[in-house]
């Protein structure tokens, strides 16, 4: 493989416009390479699939290996080249099956793009492959069709993540899978031209919505809705193991067998709205939340002396004095340490490899004291929706700010605490992803008893935020969901934060500001479309966008 590579997907894109030395999430161009080799491949699963549903195929390995192999190639899941290659050749090996079911239906498959007919069973081939489908050598020369055409891969490599947790706990919608396959085959397609991709767009943020919806009753059904919760943010005194990542299902899992082995539960990150859910909290031993957002874990991880199980995305490469402490399942996976393997159908994973080592650790060393409280979900806010209306209707409360998203290692992030910290006092911010981080432990007060953060959880549960905008829009009688007194200024970094955004304009939503930049793949063109149809605006500075936003 060569030593180039270029990967503009995140918001921390070196220079502001992609990495093409080393990836700032820490991925080597070899990784980059074989990432982008698996999404070509899935293009070419997915083009055959947009065909067997047409035929009436059994499509239930495609949906799959498409779902796991976007989910995997999102900024932060795996590093591990190795495990990345084996996903190719799954993914080679379910399209060889297709192709064959389509033939034996008299499917025409002459014709076909290269994505869906490159073939190799060597590690050396599909090294060589992945040299020339990354995304600056497949430029097409219209740069807004490829722009439109990343945004596309990005929104679904989104959905593909929450469709996952779904899947996890049983739950399946199908026309996600059929949209996900529908899109990427769009991307091949050189027919399409930018209004086509414009609208296959928006489609997806409808789809956006189904899968958040999907797994949001996943989560509820399985575990209850999330309550008011304080969680408790010091320590213990046992040895422990800190879980990250966003899959319920693993700490569910974790959690029932680290039962009674002397051995405690933190959560990390996004993984903190575990606390809120009812289900979770008869477990004695989960004793809390350690440190911050995902990007601070090379200065936490040390201190907490234990293993760390790593779920989902928001991986950094860990350092050497802990590299043997990490544990990754799931999609995620680094090089040289240790992976725990996926439940077979009816089964539970296996955790007992990491239990044992958190059993010869040390307890975690405090590094802050004190509760957090989070667990406002739409149906928790639903319960004081007669408070919040009064509040609203009495002016106690002159707007809700919604700063859901991600957070990052820029100093530029800085903004969204100061933001929050010079709201006017009669505003309420709502909230969910770990761009919380940057606030949730301020001082804000409250209003009439209402906090003036109020989290729903997890990314996936910007959901329950627009849920309870449109519960809002219903009580105020009002036409039109812009009517609210609701601003919209979110930060953004992975993937899962482009089908949310996406999801948002499906719903109507306009004037959003996003930041701390906007996405180095929008071409001008696309991002004055986004500008002039939906409002979509940046940052400044904090006064300016307050006066602005807050009036």
């Amino acid at each position: 493989m060569s030593n180039n590579m270029f990967c503009f997907q995140c918001q921390e894109a070196a220079k502001g416009t992609g990495c093409t030395i080393k990836g700032v999430c820490g991925k080597t161009p070899e990784v980059a390479g074989v990432q982008d080799l698996l999404i070509y491949t899935l293009k070419g699963v997915s083009l055959l699939a947009v065909k067997g549903a047409e035929a009436g195929i059994n499509l239930d390995k495609a949906h799959k290996v498409v779902m796991e192999g976007l989910f995997m190639t999102i900024t932060n899941a795996n590093f591990d080249e190795a495990k990345i290659i084996d996903k190719v050749k799954t993914a080679l090996a379910v399209r060889k099956e297709l192709e064959e079911a389509l033939s034996a239906k008299g499917v025409d498959l002459t014709n076909l793009p290269d994505a869906a007919v490159w073939y190799s069973e060597s590690d050396a081939a599909i090294k060589a492959k992945a040299d020339s489908v990354g995304v600056s050598i497949l430029a097409t020369e219209n740069e807004d069709v490829r722009s439109l055409r990343e945004l596309i891969i990005y929104g679904v490599k989104g959905m593909a993540a929450y469709a996952e947790h779904a899947y996890n706990l049983g739950k399946i919608n199908e026309d996600v899978f059929k949209h996900m396959e529908k899109a990427l085959a769009g991307t091949l397609d050189d027919t399409l031209s930018a209004d086509d991709l414009v609208a296959l767009t928006l489609e997806t943020g409808k789809y956006g919505v189904d899968v958040m919806a999907l797994l949001d009753a996943a989560n509820t059904e399985a575990y209850g809705n999330p309550e008011i919760s304080e969680v408790n943010i010091g320590v213990g005194d046992k040895p422990g193991i800190l879980i990250s990542g966003h899959d319920l299902k693993d700490i569910e899992e974790l959690l029932a067998q680290t039962e009674g082995t002397g051995v405690d539960v933190y959560t990390h990150s996004e993984m903190l709205p575990a606390h809120y859910y009812p289900a979770f909290k008869k477990y004695d031993h989960f004793v809390g939340n350690y440190g911050n957002a995902w990007w601070k874990q090379t200065e936490e991880f040390e201190k907490f002396n234990g293993p760390v199980l790593f779920t989902t995305n928001c991986l950094v490469p860990p350092k050497a004095s802990y590299k043997d402490r990490v544990y990754t399942t799931g999609q995620a996976g680094f090089d040289g340490v240790t992976h725990i393997a996926d439940r077979v159908e009816g089964g539970t994973k296996d955790f007992s490899a990491i239990i044992e080592h958190a059993k010869k650790c040390a307890a975690p060393t405090e590094i802050e004291t004190g509760k957090i409280v989070g667990g406002f979900a739409h149906a928790q806010v639903f319960a004081l929706a007669d408070k919040v209306v009064e509040a609203v209707k009495t002016g106690a409360v002159r707007k809700f700010v919604v700063m859901a998203g991600c957070d990052g290692r820029m100093k530029s992030r800085d903004y969204y605490a100061e933001f929050a910290d010079k709201l006017p006092k009669d505003t309420i911010i709502l909230t969910a992803g770990c761009a919380k981080y940057r606030y949730n432990k301020l001082d804000l007060g409250d209003i009439g008893g209402i906090p003036r953060v109020l989290d729903a959880g997890q990314c996936n549960d910007s959901y329950s935020l627009a849920v309870i905008a449109l519960k809002l829009k219903e009580v105020f009688e009002l036409e039109d969901i812009n009517d609210l007194p609701i601003a919209y200024n979110i930060a953004w970094y992975e993937q899962k934060a482009v089908i949310v955004l996406l999801a948002l304009l499906h719903l109507g939503v306009k004037n959003i500001h996003l930041g701390p930049t906007l996405p180095a793949f929008l071409s001008p063109n696309v991002a004055n479309v986004l500008v002039e149809n939906f409002g979509i605006g940046g940052i400044t500075s904090v006064d300016e966008d307050i006066a602005k936003m807050i009036g």
